[in-house]
């Protein structure tokens, strides 16, 4: 592991400067980019499908976000962790739940590492406006072997716009981001981590019909810094509502924003990388 000491500087460049965790500067200014799980448990084999992505820039690795696999070589995750047409220079995926302490060269490529082959954001994402259109698949290089019903699934066109928000709605949300920030303290390690959030909003005019929000507290845990792409599962099933994508604070408390998969120009878009 030989990058242990530069992940954590690396992590802080994220959290402060541009990339996966800047805050816009469109309509909602206030929102900023997330990364991992807080007030959660973590995952061990529960979601093998769920891996962490670190993202080069002219050939150096810059950030890291979370994915899921949907298929041996197609990971879906968010737009701004695929970025916009040449914004990265190289992509890769760590499979360890551990990442921390696992068989790894961890941020560079080595064993339980895949290189992408290509990376895309929605044709309609932009930095400027991330939280938009916040949808990207990464193909691989090589397929990583699960078992069928262990890949993440796409969800049905409009199928949340049945659920209502309350204390029963539960989502899983899984990712490799931080556990805890606060102005004199993070806890960053590069574990996959699992929180069960309830749906607070969906349908509003905050959120419009492209997003939602998730709870973020200490009895339900949310995302954080890293969480950014992750898998945001439908109650306890594999059926990825959304991927996270924006938070509205930088400590990672209140609320975390989800993008909303289960719209049909965003399955048109995904779907592409599966045919």
């Amino acid at each position: 592991m030989t990058a242990r000491t530069f992940i954590p500087a690396l992590a802080t460049v994220c959290l402060l400067a541009v990339g996966c965790d800047k805050a816009p500067t469109e309509p909602l200014g206030a929102l900023t980019r997330t990364s991992s799980i807080t007030d959660g448990a973590v995952d061990g084999n529960a979601h093998p499908a769920v891996v962490l992505i670190v993202m080069d820039i002219d050939g150096l690795p810059a950030f890291r976000c979370s994915g899921t696999l949907i298929a041996p070589k197609v990971v879906v995750t968010a737009g701004h962790c695929a970025g916009e047409p040449g914004e990265f220079s190289a992509v890769r995926i760590f499979t360890e739940s551990d990442v921390e302490d696992g068989n790894n060269n961890y941020p560079f490529a080595g064993p339980n590492t895949v290189e992408a082959a290509s990376w895309q954001a929605h044709p309609l994402f932009t930095e400027s406006a991330f939280f938009l259109h916040d949808v990207g698949v990464i193909t691989l290089t090589k397929a990583v072997k699960l078992s069928a019903s262990q890949y993440g699934k796409l969800p049905g066109v409009n199928q949340l716009d049945a659920l209502q928000p309350s204390n029963a709605t539960r989502f899983t949300a899984v990712g490799y981001g931080l556990q805890r920030i606060n102005p004199v303290f993070v806890q960053a390690d590069l574990i996959r981590m699992y929180a069960e959030p309830q749906l607070v909003q969906i349908n509003t005019g905050f959120t419009g019909d492209f997003s939602l929000l998730l709870s973020n507290n200490a009895s339900t845990g949310g995302t954080c810094f890293g969480d950014s792409g992750g898998p945001n599962f439908v109650g306890s099933s594999n059926v990825i509502g959304g991927v996270t994508s924006f938070g509205l604070n930088g400590t990672c408390g209140g609320t975390g924003g989800v993008f909303r998969l289960d719209r049909q120009n965003v399955l048109d878009f995904v779907n592409k990388f599966l045919n």
